[in-house]
């Protein structure tokens, strides 16, 4: 909800800048979100002055341009090159001198700067409407009428107002404050301040020309329905006092008569409608529901079907507006209406709230509606309106308030101890703060007693219901954080954090893997035999053979997630699905001397593209690094840091390492067998990690350390080493690690190389070394001390050669 800082202080008396409002109103627990500058034009027309043409020739080397000198004030002379036809001798203009930035109304922002254009000097701009944002047109640059002194500034000239438009995270139970005088409310009662309502004392009856009777047949969602007419008006653009303050909290002007129903509804907090009062069939306004299935065509053009639950304002024959939702398009204002029908209402939350859900309907009347309005503020928000409406539009008042209040909504009535004041609040607190603070908010102590008393609620506190409500109130004014804290900080209870849950770490480590562009697979526990016999595979313990056989393919419990899966990628690349990225939570049983053991397991595959085909890369296959990469994000989500790698030989790849964390085996990462995958029919690369699960879970429970953000700055060193194609990373990785312990926070591989240019059995790697401090700035000795002896350690313990 967007509030005006001017608009606001038309209301009460505001000392503070408009940020210093915005903690005011934070601190009563209307929470400001932000709070901008605005103005009516943006960048205010900043450097823009009126000026005066003395003289205009047409440029020797361009024939749609013209040379001009322009009178800007205080004696200065302008030389400015101009394109527009209508320029000419002795016009007063609008002139943007150098260092003007120009806010057009399309495109974007651009500033001017004394040039040569065309070989003519030209210092400054004479501008049409659209470049400065004062309108759309471009027919030719703007011709004043006015004697105004050359060099008068143009946001004097063209009325240009500043404000500040503080933004409120209105929460659903505040709607009193859904207004600039709700939050005026707030800040009285914070600040001790008065509140200046608009005065209605001038609000009188000119005539009787126009009496429309009103009907409310739906009770239960109607509580009460004001409204009176008024005739002789004239529909036109509203004065610019309205506009700018329509314009700042962000509605776009209509016409003077909706305009100040909008107006209202952001003052008062009370929603209006402005029906013409030609369209009201019958002068008679009935508040009913309508058949189900009606057709109703609204404001927007859009015909609606309506419920049968769907509050409608009728005339004698059909509906005209859905109640405290959103209008009609045939009873709306039009630049043809001289006579109006003027509704203030308040309508039941539940109902306006089923209506707007069900049509989809959101609206700035619906917003208030749905969370509760006053029903005593109708008649004072129609006589405020009307007597705008007469300012902006003339005519007259031409009935009497029609005032329909079938049964009149009391305050609330309730009963608060000081004991539980003080409870609540943590702080012992006097009758007369407390009372006092209630007083500012309008909740009035009708009774006391030694130790309570009773307080009556307006209905427009829709939030305050009981006793703890109203202490609330107590406390929000009161201000947080004026409770001072105990000396010694405790809690009631302390919480006791469940046991960890094995089925919702699976939920975890599987939605990794889906954002990660994995699918899950469900694969059956019953294998063929024949696949580890044919390839002379073994396991640890025999395979549990099934007694009651089915078939001689499903005829063993697989001892290993990797038959089955490859199963499943056979079966989706003979269907042309060549990219994939599986895993699956399964179990793998083994016979162990007439010991029957299941293991549960995580099986993730990889294979084809690591990307769909498409012409903004090239097509990539998928590798080792790939999965290895997806199974290091799997064990720092296992909190499993201390990880290192072992190459080792498996029946199953034709390269493998096992992952382990100390002397215990995680797991097992590699590319598939050929002649395994060529059996069952697959011809491209598979990758394959087999990991225990339960070791995953074991270690699940991270140990989180802080330290404090350093504050001297990183350095990166770059190197490029040749080496033996058989020295993995990880040992280029240590080797730096063991050299410099202190200053070297972090080794990356950025680059491998493997070619013509090197030796047979060589790889080059380029590396960067991230070097820092936390207690000072290396200087460069330092850095190179570090570097030499890097090189150093690589030359002595594995051969490496240096690439200059």
């Amino acid at each position: 909800m967007k509030i005006s800082y001017n608009w606001l202080k038309e209301y009460i008396s505001i000392i503070e800048s408009a940020e210093e409002i915005g903690k005011v109103l934070t601190s009563t627990g209307l929470e400001v979100e932000s709070v901008e500058h605005f103005e009516t034009v943006k960048g205010g027309l900043k450097d823009i002055v009126i000026g005066e043409v003395l003289t205009c020739a047409k440029h020797p080397n361009a024939d749609k341009l013209s040379l001009t000198t322009v009178d800007v004030g205080n004696g200065k002379i302008h030389p400015i090159v101009c394109g527009a036809a209508n320029v000419a001798a002795g016009q007063k203009v609008v002139v943007a001198l150098p260092g003007a930035t120009l806010y057009p109304s399309k495109g974007e922002p651009f500033t001017i700067k004394s040039a040569k254009i065309r070989g003519e000097v030209s210092e400054g701009m004479i501008c049409a409407e659209d470049e400065i944002g004062l309108g759309e047109s471009h027919a030719g640059i703007i011709v004043l009428q006015t004697n105004v002194p050359n060099g008068t500034p143009a946001s004097s000239f063209f009325n240009i107002q500043s404000d500040y438009v503080i933004e409120i995270g209105l929460t659903p139970n505040r709607v009193d404050a859904a207004s600039h005088i709700g939050v005026a409310r707030d800040i009285k009662a914070s600040q001790k301040r008065e509140l200046k309502l608009p005065a209605v004392d001038a609000f009188k009856v000119d005539n009787n020309n126009l009496n429309i009777s009103v009907n409310i047949e739906n009770k239960e969602a109607c509580l009460r329905y004001s409204g009176l007419s008024m005739t002789g008006l004239t529909v036109k653009d509203s004065p610019d006092w309205l506009k700018h303050k329509l314009l700042a909290i962000g509605i776009s002007p209509i016409n003077n008569i909706v305009d100040i129903t909008n107006f209202i509804c952001h003052e008062l907090g009370q929603p209006m409608h402005a029906f013409d009062a030609t369209k009201i069939e019958g002068n008679k306004v009935v508040v009913k529901t309508l058949p189900k299935g009606t057709k109703f065509t609204t404001l927007d053009g859009k015909e609606r079907e309506l419920q049968s639950t769907d509050l409608m304002i009728c005339n004698a024959s059909k509906g005209m507006c859905i109640a405290g939702v959103f209008g009609g398009a045939d009873s709306g204002i039009s630049n043809a209406t001289t006579s109006i029908f003027l509704e203030s209402a308040c309508f039941a939350p539940d109902a306006v709230r089923k209506t707007s859900l069900h049509h989809s309907i959101k609206t700035d009347s619906s917003f208030r509606f749905e969370r509760g309005t006053d029903p005593n503020i109708t008649v004072y928000a129609l006589k405020r309106a009307a007597l705008l409406i007469k300012e902006v539009a003339g005519g007259g008042i031409s009935s009497d308030i029609v005032d329909v209040y079938p049964v009149k909504v009391e305050d609330r009535i309730i009963r608060v101890k000081d004991k539980n004041v003080n409870r609540l609040i943590g702080k012992a607190l006097t009758r007369d703060e407390a009372t006092g603070i209630l007083e500012r908010l309008d909740i009035k102590v009708i009774d006391s007693k030694s130790d309570e008393y009773t307080v009556s609620v307006p209905p427009y506190r829709v939030d305050v219901m009981q006793e703890a409500d109203v202490i609330e109130e107590i406390l929000r004014i009161y201000g947080f954080n004026n409770i001072e804290l105990r000396e010694f900080a405790g809690s009631d209870f302390i919480s006791s954090f469940p046991a960890k849950d094995i089925n919702k770490f699976r939920n975890t480590l599987g939605q990794q893997l889906v954002a990660n562009g994995f699918y899950e697979i469900l694969t059956n526990s019953l294998t063929n035999a024949a696949y580890q016999q044919k390839h002379n595979i073994s396991f640890e313990g025999e395979a549990v053979e099934m007694l009651n056989k089915l078939s001689e393919e499903q005829g063993i419990l697989r001892q290993t997630m990797l038959f089955t899966g490859l199963e499943v990628c056979a079966y989706n690349i003979n269907r042309k699905q060549k990219d994939l990225k599986l895993f699956e939570f399964g179990k793998v049983y083994t016979n162990r001397n007439g010991k029957y053991e299941e293991t549960e397991r995580l099986a993730i595959y990889m294979s084809g593209n690591s990307e769909a085909e498409s012409w903004q890369h090239k097509l990539q296959s998928l590798n080792y690094h790939d999965l290895a990469q997806i199974v290091n994000g799997i064990l720092q989500r296992s909190a499993i840091t201390n990880v290192n790698l072992e190459k080792i030989e498996d029946p199953l790849f034709d390269f493998a390492v096992s992952v382990n964390s100390g002397k215990k085996e995680i797991g097992r990462i590699g590319k598939v067998k050929t002649t395994l995958q060529r059996d069952m029919g697959i011809k491209q690369e598979v990758f394959y990690a087999d990991l225990s699960y339960a070791s995953l879970f074991d270690r699940s429970n991270p140990v989180i350390s802080l330290k404090e953000v350093p504050k001297f700055p990183e350095v990166r060193r770059d190197l490029s080493l040749v080496i033996d194609k058989n020295i993995t990373f990880d040992t280029v990785e240590t080797i730096a690690h063991q050299t410099t312990k202190a200053l070297l926070k972090n080794v990356n591989l950025f680059d491998v190389y493997e070619g013509d240019k090197l030796q047979a059995g060589k790889k080059a790697y380029a590396l960067s070394f991230a070097l820092q401090d936390e207690q000072k700035t290396l200087t460069d000795v330092e850095i190179e001390n570090v570097m030499n002896n890097l090189i150093k350690a690589y030359e002595t313990k594995i051969g490496a050669v240096i690439r200059k």
